[in-house]
């Protein structure tokens, strides 16, 4: 896998108002950790982080991270961890990186790319349904695949493709449950019907409710005609 460079200058303001400054200046507070322990707090230039994040590595890159101020000049090995962008605008508030060794296994999840079109899509009019989009694996940095292919060109209405069904690259283990579906064919037209049974038990249920009224009613008719009758065996008060 490509590794990128990122310049990063050691961040002194950790407080909220010198975040928000560098934001409107177009730099990006960012955190450095390793194994738990506590982070180095740095700053990155927005441009620079955006170019970083859309290769076709996506948020899987590695990057070299080359940071300038505090002691010494040093360089670190990352990846992306976390990253927290604004929901009106999209862009970025703050970068979690999490430093690594190319020498040991992590676990990171990549995207699931669907390749071909289904025959039962094709010919048989039915509809395909992606269940999962992403799939966790384990393995050496230098051997994270951009994405696990799944190919769909046999699948008939009726046919899953699991997890258990995928072949995963050399150096690269799968560790969501084998038996999780990922993608299905489903028949044509199937949401429709489904909204036809739901409607039709919608007005079953309410006939009940029509007799209890009507049974109620009846009931309230009879208490009447009983309260107007006089008493059996009833006489006049002296």
């Amino acid at each position: 896998m490509e590794k990128i460079l990122l310049k990063a200058e050691i961040r002194e303001d950790l407080g909220k108002i010198g975040a928000k400054h560098l934001r409107k200046s177009g730099i990006i507070p960012a955190v450095i950790y390793k194994d738990g322990s506590q982070g180095v707090n740095v700053q990155v230039d927005g441009n620079d982080l955006w170019h970083v994040l859309h290769t076709e590595a996506g948020e899987n890159v590695i990057i070299t991270v080359d940071i300038t101020g505090g002691k010494g000049h040093p360089s670190k090995t990352v990846i992306v961890k976390e990253i927290q962008s604004d929901p009106i605008n999209e862009k970025f508030i703050h970068v979690d990186f999490q430093e690594i060794s190319l020498k040991e296994k992590l676990k990171v999840k990549v995207p699931v790319a669907v390749k071909g079109e289904a025959v039962g899509v094709r010919e048989d009019e039915g509809v395909l349904g992606q269940i999962m989009w992403e799939l966790e694996v384990e393995c050496l940095p230098t051997a994270i695949p951009e994405n696990i292919s799944v190919s769909v060109d046999q699948m008939r209405i009726g046919d899953a493709v699991h997890v258990k069904d995928i072949t995963a690259p050399e150096g690269v283990e799968l560790l969501d449950d084998p038996e999780q579906v990922i993608v299905t064919v489903n028949p044509p037209h199937e949401e429709e019907e489904e909204e036809v049974a739901e409607e039709g038990a919608e007005e079953g249920e309410e006939e009940p409710e029509v007799i209890k009224k009507g049974k109620k009613e009846e009931e309230e008719g009879a208490e009447e005609e009983q309260a107007e009758q006089p008493a059996e065996g009833g006489g006049e008060e002296k």
